[in-house]
């Protein structure tokens, strides 16, 4: 009926896809090094949304739109490296104190690690192009249903995206309590989580 195909498969490269480093993991080792475990799930959560609103643009047919016009896929690379080299500067600008694990973090800290871990991966467009690329080769031409067959490939790759954050967030915490007891790690890891960002913008920019 859904006219998936190689399911077994598509779940092991998805685990593999998960556990390459990419932007994504920097953004929720930062928070959950350096604010904790609910930070770093909130990050996560940001980070699985933005696959989701990727999955359900490649099930519309809303990605193929933004590959084949290059006036609205350079525009949404535009805005998507700004805004990472944007998130990257403040991590360059912070003072590096970590937030105690036991401290409450209000819910505008929560709401705002959300959003940031939501738009890092809504607008960016190379994530569309993976999902339009990668989804199709596990759906069959006849399918029945093509946008139900990418919405189930979606969730079961956000699923364990899911997993890999658990493990990411909660082995962070080690780094955490080190962190906690040296404030020369601490400003030198937001320093290399700022580089890397404003390094992945650069290069997202200069991406044809």
């Amino acid at each position: 009926m859904l006219g998936i195909y190689n399911f077994e498969t598509f779940i092991i490269a998805s685990i593999l896809l998960n556990m390459t480093p990419g932007v994504d993991t920097f953004y929720i080792l930062k928070y959950s090094a350096s604010q904790g475990k609910k930070a770093g799930f909130w990050a996560a959560f940001g980070i699985l949304s933005g696959i989701l609103f990727h999955t359900f643009m490649a099930s519309v047919g809303l990605s193929a739109l933004i590959v084949k016009s290059a006036t609205v896929y350079s525009f949404v690379k535009i805005i998507g490296s700004l805004y990472l080299i944007y998130l990257g500067i403040r991590m360059l600008l912070e003072k590096g104190k970590i937030r105690e694990e036991t401290e409450n973090i209000r819910s505008e800290d929560t709401l705002k690690i959300f959003r940031q871990g939501f738009l890092t991966n809504a607008l960016n467009p190379k994530v569309a192009i993976f999902f339009l690329a990668f989804l199709p080769q596990f759906v069959a031409q006849d399918s029945q249903s093509h946008i139900l067959s990418f919405m189930v490939l979606g969730l079961t790759f956000v699923c364990t995206s899911l997993l890999w954050c658990i493990v990411l967030v909660s082995s962070s915490a080690k780094l955490s309590c080190k962190f906690k007891s040296s404030r020369k790690t601490s400003f030198y890891f937001n320093k290399l989580a700022g580089l890397v960002f404003v390094i992945f913008g650069l290069k997202l920019s200069l991406e044809k």
